[in-house]
Order: structure tokens, then C-alpha cells, then sequence
């Protein structure tokens, strides 16, 4: 049965009659009877009684043309949740993200969006740098938040990357370090230090290694920490000082101190990457953008900040 023919028999209902409908279709008369014909041929039932006052619908017809509205509310349905769509007023998106982006700026991001696009079901996933791959390439996520350092850029066949923002590293010293009453500090200071590092094989490891060699010394790790906040926790106690990404001193405690390296530490890239064989969704589209907004504005991540979420009034900003 051609769909096209049985929304003309339906037009012909809504109108009254043949002439009319043409009329109202840029139809001719004789075009819509012949349309009409054909209709009938292919159901091999009669859809109208043809009199001289005009036509009416058969029990067949009437048949045809309530499936037709129903298919009509349907197909209008089916356009408006197209469109909600489109504007990324409807949809699913699935994010990944890495420990310390999601306890720093993507908060930021995720109100944003939740605000602008209520009826978009968003879901956030978080692993560190191979699992967000795993997880990309095997679509589980539409789009995730990535970082690398220059020794060991990610070069991932299949992906489409744009940079967020550069993630400088500083040093964590006590309230009580010789240096916690200074702003910055450079690395031939550093050499007789005891480091607090992360366990693991952690990727700052690796910062520290090639910081410390590069500065003519080997770092004596004295404790080797699970997170970022332990990590605070053993430099408080004075058991070291430690190398820290700017993004994971969302919350700082009271009992240390954040010192610039004055760009001696290597600095961390961050990034927006999604397969390059599949366009972002609107969805996708919004909230990359919400993303580099958030970014560009330094929403919580500029100046360090306390545990309590206030700015410390004892650290310069560092620069951006």
C-alpha cells in the first residue's frame, strides 16, 4: 500500500471532496481520482462511494484513514523529539573524565549544562588515561577529557583531540617548611628534599623523575601516596614536599602551602577528544563548548584553594 495514496484518500476526507482536496494540494481533480484508483487497486477494496452528490468513505476508506492520523500524530511526534534533539534539548551523553578534571573544573561544567539542557540524560565516567581510551573506542562514551605531558603525547589513531587548557605542576610544602613563607621557588633549592610521591607508577612520577634529573639530582621519595589528598596529608606532617598538578589543589588544606616553580616543572596538556569517525552530538557540540567556557573562565582552579572551598589569602595566584 503506497503511504502517499492513502494521505491523499485521507485528504480527501478532511476536505470533503476530490475537487477539494486537489485544490487545497495543487492536485488536479483527475489526478487525485486517478491516485485514488490506483489506491484501491493495491488494497483490492473500494475506499470511496462515488455518487452524485460526491464521494464518502467506505468501511475500508474510514479503515485507512484512521490508521493514516494516527500514523500523522505520530510522524509530528517523532519531528518535535527530532528537534528537542537538534537543540540539545533532549538526547543521552555519555562523558568521561580523569580523577583530578572531575573533582576540579567539571562540576563547573556539569551545572551548566544540567541548567541549560534539563531534559538531556547525562552520564559521567571516570578512569584514568587507558580506560578513557578503552572506553572511547568501544563507544561506551561519546566524548572524554584526556591529558599528556610532552614526553609522552597521545597520538591515538581514530581520535579528533582539542585542547582545553595547560595544567602547570607546583610544589606542596608544610606550613612549617623553610619555604612556606615564600610564593615561588626554583628547583636548585630542592635538592636535598624528601618527596612525597604517588604509588603505582602514577604519571607524576615520571614528572618528578624528569624534574629532578633535569636539575643535576635524584629525588629520595620517602612516602609513595594513593591520592592527592594523602599526599597533602604526608607533606603537612613534614614527612616531604610534593610535585601537585594546579588541577588537583581544588582543596587545599590549611596546614601546607602551594609554591609556583616558575616553569621548571613540566606542565600538563589538557584535552577534548571524541572518535573522528563520529560528529559530536548537539548534545556533545553544547557541552564541549560549556566545557571551554568554564575553562576560559578559570572557574575553581586559578587560585588554590582551602578544603573549606575559599580562597587561601596566603598564595599568589599563580599565573595561567
Amino acid at each position: 500500500m503506497d503511504i502517499g495514496r492513502s494521505r491523499l484518500l485521507a485528504a480527501v476526507a478532511r476536505y470533503g471532496s476530490m475537487t477539494a482536496a486537489a485544490d487545497r494540494l495543487a492536485y488536479t481533480p483527475s489526478a487525485v481520482s486517478q491516485q485514488i484508483r490506483k489506491l484501491e487497486g493495491e488494497l483490492g477494496l473500494q475506499v470511496l462511494d462515488r455518487h452524485a452528490k460526491g464521494v464518502d468513505l467506505t468501511d475500508a476508506g474510514r479503515a485507512v484513514v484512521e490508521h493514516v492520523a494516527g500514523m500523522e500524530r505520530e510522524l509530528a511526534a517523532l519531528e518535535e523529539q527530532l528537534e528537542h534533539i537538534r537543540g540539545a534539548r533532549a538526547g543521552t551523553l555519555r562523558l568521561g573524565t580523569f580523577p583530578t578534571f572531575g573533582a576540579s573544573l567539571l562540576p563547573f561544567a556539569i551545572t551548566s549544562f544540567t541548567a541549560r539542557h534539563p531534559g538531556v540524560s547525562l552520564t559521567v565516567r571516570s578512569a584514568r588515561l587507558a580506560g578513557l581510551l578503552e572506553l572511547l573506542h568501544t563507544r561506551e562514551i561519546e566524548m572524554a577529557v584526556l591529558w599528556d605531558y610532552e614526553w609522552s603525547r597521545l597520538d591515538e589513531r581514530g581520535l579528533s583531540i582539542q585542547q582545553l587548557l595547560l595544567d602547570p605542576t607546583r610544589l606542596v610544602v608544610s606550613a612549617g617548611h623553610r619555604l612556606a613563607g615564600r610564593t615561588g621557588t626554583g628547583f636548585g633549592e630542592l635538592a636535598r628534599e624528601r618527596w612525597i610521591t604517588r604509588a603505582d607508577r602514577h604519571p607524576v612520577v615520571d614528572v618528578l623523575l624528569r624534574t629532578c634529573q633535569a636539575a643535576g639530582f635524584e629525588p629520595a621519595v620517602a612516602f609513595e601516596a594513593h591520592d592527592y589528598q594523602e599526599a597533602q596529608a604526608m607533606v603537612a606532617a613534614g614527612l616531604g614536599v610534593a610535585l601537585v598538578p594546579q588541577l588537583a589543589l581544588s582543596g587545599v588544606r590549611e596546614d601546607v602551602r602551594v609554591l609556583d616553580l616558575g616553569g621548571q616543572a613540566p606542565v600538563r596538556r589538557i584535552m577534548l577528544a571524541h572518535s573522528a569517525d563520529r560528529a559530536p552530538s548537539p548534545v556533545g557540540t553544547a557541552m564541549a563548548k560549556i566545557l571551554r567556557e568554564v575553562v576560559r573562565e578559570g572557574a575553581g582552579s586559578a587560585t588554590p584553594r582551602r578544603a573549606d572551598g575559599r580562597k587561601r589569602r596566603d598564595d599568589s595566584p599563580p599565573p595561567h
